[in-house]
C-alpha cells in the first residue's frame, strides 16, 4: 500500500496538462489576428498618404513622417518589450499592447493636425511593440513539438507579410469610401476581438528567468535608429552636405558605437551582439532587412507613381496593387509548409528571384507604361515577398534558445521594421523634390535598390543550412 502511495504521488507530481490541438492552433490563430493589426498599420496608410497630405495640407516629407514615427518606435522598443514580457507575463503585455494600440488608433483617426497625427502614430508603434515579439514567444510557448513549431512559425511570418502586401488594396477601398480617418477608425474592432479572445484562449507564460532592462541600451538602439531614418527623410530639404547633416552623420556614427560598447560591457545586454558572430543568423536578420526595405521602397514608389504621375485615385492604386497582395496571400502559407518540410533554402531561393524580377521589370518604368507590365511586376514582387518571411524567421528563431523567445521574436521584428522605416526614408528622398512627370525617372534607382536586396537573398539562400526541422 505505501509503495503504491508513492507510486500515485509521483505520477501526480510529473502529470502536467497538454493543451490539445485545437486550444494550440487557436492560440495561434489569436496572435497572428493581432500580428496581421501590426502589419497591416505599416502599409495600409502608404496609399492614404496623398489624401492625407491634401486633407492637412502637407508634403512629402511630413507624409513620410506618418509612416515612419511608427516603425521607427516600433523597431526601437521590441526587444525591451519581449523581455518585459519574459519577465511579467506574455500575455499581460500583449493585452497591455493592444489596448495601448487601440487609443493611439482613436486619436489618429480624430487628429487635427499633422504633428499630433505624427505624435499619435508614435504612440501606437509602443503599442505595437508590445504585439510582435510577445505574439511569436506565445506561439512558440505554445507549441512544443519542433515541427509543428516550425509550421506555426512559418505560418505566424505569412499572416504578418500578407497583412503588409493587402494594406494597400484595404487602404484604398477605405479612403474611397470612408476617407482618410477610416485608415485608424478599423483598428477598434478588431482590437476588442483580440483582446477579448487573448482573454479567453491565450495562457499566460513568461521566461524561466527574468532580465534586467538595459536602459542605456534602448536609449542609444532607439537614438541611433531615430536619427538614421530621420537624416534620411529630412536629407532632401536640410541638403546632404548641409552642417546639419554633417552633424547627423557623425552623431549617427558616435551612438553606434556607444551601442556596441555598452552592450559588449552589460551582463544581460539589450542585443547579446555575440549572436551575430553565427553567419546563419546574422544572415537572417540582414535578410528581414532586405525584404522589408524592398517591400516599403515598393509600395511608396507606386503610391506616388500611380497617383500622382498617372492620376489614379487611391482606390484605383490599391487595385492595382491587388497581384502583389494575390501572390503574398497564395505563397506565404505554402512557404510556411515548405520550411517545415524541407528547410529554408528552397522557399529563400525563390523569394529572391521572385522579387529581382518584378523589380527589374520596373527600372524602366515611364508616364505611360502598359499596365500588364505594372500588374506582372507586382504579381512578382508578391510571390516573392510572400516566400520570404517564413524562411528569415524561422532562421533567426532557431539562431536562439527557445527560452528567450520573446527575445529572438524581438530581434527578428527589429531587423523588419528598421527595413521598413529605410525602405520608406530611401524612397521619399528619391522623390522628394520630383514634380509628377519626373518621378518615373527619380525612382529607377529605388528599383534597382529593390533588385538588389532580391540578389542578396538569392546569396542568403545558397548559404543557409537546408536542413529540415528535427523532432
Amino acid at each position: 500500500m505505501k509503495r503504491q502511495a508513492v507510486t500515485a504521488t509521483t505520477t501526480t507530481r510529473h502529470v502536467t496538462p497538454v493543451p490539445s490541438a485545437r486550444r494550440r492552433w487557436t492560440v495561434l490563430a489569436v496572435c497572428c489576428l493581432s500580428m496581421f493589426l501590426v502589419g497591416l498599420d505599416t502599409t495600409i496608410v502608404n496609399v492614404g498618404l496623398p489624401t492625407i497630405g491634401r486633407g492637412l495640407g502637407v508634403g512629402t516629407r511630413s507624409l513620410e513622417w506618418t509612416v515612419d514615427a511608427y516603425t521607427i518606435v516600433l523597431a526601437s522598443l521590441l526587444i525591451s518589450s519581449g523581455a518585459l514580457a519574459d519577465r511579467f507575463g506574455r500575455r499581460r503585455v500583449f493585452q497591455s499592447g493592444l489596448a495601448v494600440f487601440g487609443v493611439a488608433s482613436l486619436v489618429c483617426a480624430t487628429a487635427p493636425s499633422v504633428g499630433a497625427l505624427v505624435a499619435a502614430r508614435a504612440v501606437q508603434g509602443v503599442g505595437a511593440s508590445m504585439l510582435s515579439p510577445v505574439a511569436l514567444a506565445i506561439v512558440v510557448n505554445a507549441m512544443p513539438d519542433p515541427r509543428e513549431r516550425a509550421q506555426a512559425i512559418g505560418i505566424w511570418a505569412s499572416v504578418f507579410g500578407l497583412s503588409m502586401a493587402v494594406g494597400p488594396v484595404t487602404g484604398g477601398a477605405l479612403v474611397a469610401a470612408l476617407g482618410w480617418r477610416a485608415l485608424f477608425w478599423i483598428n477598434a474592432p478588431v482590437i476588442v476581438a483580440a483582446l477579448v479572445l487573448s482573454a479567453v484562449f491565450v495562457p499566460e507564460s513568461r521566461g524561466p528567468r527574468a532580465r534586467r532592462l538595459d536602459v542605456p541600451g534602448q536609449v542609444l538602439l532607439t537614438a541611433v535608429i531615430a536619427v538614421c531614418v530621420g537624416v534620411l527623410i529630412e536629407g532632401p530639404h536640410i541638403g546632404w552636405t548641409s552642417p546639419a547633416a554633417l552633424a547627423a552623420y557623425g552623431f549617427t556614427a558616435v551612438t553606434t558605437a556607444g551601442f556596441v560598447w555598452v552592450e559588449h560591457r552589460r551582463h544581460e545586454p539589450l542585443m547579446d551582439l555575440r549572436l551575430f558572430g553565427s553567419p546563419v543568423f546574422s544572415g537572417a536578420v540582414l535578410g528581414a532587412v532586405a525584404v522589408f526595405l524592398a517591400l516599403n521602397v515598393t509600395l511608396l514608389l507606386n503610391t506616388l507613381y500611380l497617383q500622382h504621375t498617372r492620376g489614379f485615385t487611391p482606390l484605383a492604386a490599391g487595385v492595382a496593387t491587388l497581384p502583389m497582395a494575390v501572390g503574398a496571400t497564395l505563397c506565404a502559407p505554402w512557404s510556411g509548409r515548405l520550411v517545415g518540410r524541407v528547410g529554408t533554402r528552397l522557399p529563400l531561393t525563390v523569394a529572391g528571384g521572385f522579387i529581382t524580377a518584378g523589380a527589374l521589370c520596373l527600372v524602366g518604368l515611364g508616364r505611360h507604361t502598359g499596365l500588364p507590365l505594372l500588374l506582372s511586376a507586382y504579381l512578382l514582387i508578391g510571390v516573392g515577398f510572400g516566400f520570404a518571411n517564413a524562411p528569415i524567421t524561422n532562421t533567426a528563431v532557431s539562431g536562439l534558445p527557445s527560452a528567450r523567445a520573446g527575445v529572438a521574436g524581438a530581434i527578428t521584428s527589429t531587423a523588419r521594421q528598421l527595413g521598413s522605416a529605410l525602405g520608406i526614408a530611401l524612397a521619399g528622398a528619391l522623390v522628394a523634390n520630383s514634380t509628377p512627370a519626373d518621378v518615373p525617372h527619380a525612382s529607377r534607382p529605388g528599383w534597382i535598390m529593390v533588385a538588389a536586396c532580391g540578389l542578396l537573398l538569392l546569396v542568403l539562400a545558397h548559404a543557409s543550412r537546408s536542413a529540415r526541422p528535427s523532432r
